[in-house]
């Protein structure tokens, strides 16, 4: 028996032991097909199928789970999965479920820990915007403040991937603009429910942040996540266009609707400091796309991997991983839902450069890299099932809790 052999029979044991004893975060677990299984299609909704298949990576056979999704059909549908808040995590399989997709893969890279400012409490919020139903929800922290991998030359925190309302999927980045107009003049908005501003800006937290913590935002610095938090901060509550109350620190709790929580650290705390209770303020803030004049309906960060059919130049060719990313094909109108499998026999996994090698065989022109790892995870939903079930093996072994994914939807 070759080598090769063995590690697919060692595969085959270990999954089948996997799916008949996982259990994973309240879905059912499906999980990877035998490594010499024939690749089949199984139609979820009318303009959306799901298959899976090998790759034989350089660091060994990884597993892959496809979902296709046919934007011309008018039955589908493409929208943000996320709690509800942009300061909250579910698994997938919860997000999915709860707003009725018949699929979904994980979303955005995330603030997930916060080992680096003891005592502040992670907020699990994106890196990137985010579009939800056409609502922007939030608008991207500085590039030296993201969690996730080295991003590759010439991308940023601001790149999404996003369908508009014309239902064709595109690359694109989304910029803040803002401002807060006081009696004395405007001043400029540096952030929107992030949880990291920029240094001496002013931040706006409205309803959709969430009730966590917003003192991680005045943390690290524009080049430094682990930089010190800001010594010198202020918040200001705006409530129904006017000043109702001041603080030196920033706050906690949920922000009722009509409200608007302002932080600003260094110069922009002190330019918050000149205003007063009872002062009139208006705040306005939206997302500006960089290519498109079609407004998002959904949109999410991560980063290009693939555009125009070509790999981008600087992709790390060297660090294996599970991952998960997003293809657009047929000129806007195809999207590719791409996980690969966390099972011990397929860990092994791809690296950068390889997801855009793979997503280009499957006839992806574009593709964007999303959140890997622990929080890959794909789910589908069975045409007469009531839910749907984890069609990947989670690398942690069970479903992690994220802030946000793509999630596909069906009228039929």
């Amino acid at each position: 028996m070759t080598h090769r052999q063995k590690r697919l029979r060692a595969g085959r044991s270990v999954l089948t032991h996997l799916t008949a004893f996982g259990a994973l975060a309240g879905a059912a677990l499906v999980g990877a097909a035998p490594a010499n299984a024939v690749p089949g299609t199984t139609r979820l909704a009318p303009g959306v199928t799901y298959r899976q298949f090998d790759i034989t990576a350089a660091k060994g056979v990884t597993h892959a789970h496809v979902v296709v999704v046919d934007l011309r059909d008018t039955h589908v549908r493409v929208n943000l999965l996320y709690p509800g808040a942009v300061a909250a995590r579910e698994p997938v399989s919860q997000l999915a479920d709860s707003a009725g997709a018949v699929a979904g893969v994980n979303g955005d890279f995330f603030n997930i820990t916060e080992t680096q400012h003891p005592g502040v409490e992670a907020t699990g919020s994106t890196d990137g915007p985010a579009i939800a139903s056409g609502v922007a929800l939030k608008a991207a922290v500085p590039d030296g403040q993201r969690f996730g991998p080295s991003l590759p030359p010439g991308t940023n925190t601001r790149n999404v991937l996003g369908v508009g309302v014309d239902r064709v999927a595109r690359l694109d980045s989304l910029a803040l603009s803002g401002s807060v107009r006081t009696p004395d003049g405007r001043l400029t908005l540096g952030g929107f429910n992030q949880y990291a501003l920029p240094e001496n800006s002013i931040g706006a937290f409205t309803t959709q942040w969430g009730s966590v913590s917003r003192v991680r935002a005045t943390c690290g610095t524009d080049t430094n996540r682990a930089g010190a938090c800001s010594a010198d901060t202020y918040e200001v509550t705006v409530r129904d266009g006017r000043v109702v109350s001041a603080s030196n620190t920033p706050g906690t709790g949920a922000i009722a609707a009509g409200t608007t929580v302002l932080v600003g650290r260094e110069a922009g705390a002190q330019r918050l400091r000149k205003l007063y209770s009872g002062e009139r303020v208006q705040v306005k803030h939206r997302l500006v796309a960089s290519r498109s004049g079609v407004p998002y309906r959904f949109a999410l960060g991560g980063y290009p991997v693939l555009r125009n059919g070509r790999p981008l130049a600087g992709l790390d060719n060297t660090a294996s991983a599970v991952r998960t990313a997003v293809g657009i094909a047929n000129g806007g109108h195809r999207l590719l839902l791409f996980a690969t499998d966390g099972a011990v026999a397929y860990r092994s996994g791809l690296t950068i450069a390889e997801v855009a090698t793979q997503m280009r065989e499957l006839g992806s022109v574009d593709a964007f890299s999303l959140d890997g790892g622990g929080s890959t995870t794909l789910v589908a939903r069975a045409p007469g099932a009531a839910a749907v079930t984890v069609r990947n093996h989670p690398s942690g072994g069970a479903e992690r809790p994220v802030p946000n994914g793509v999630g596909v939807f069906s009228t039929n």
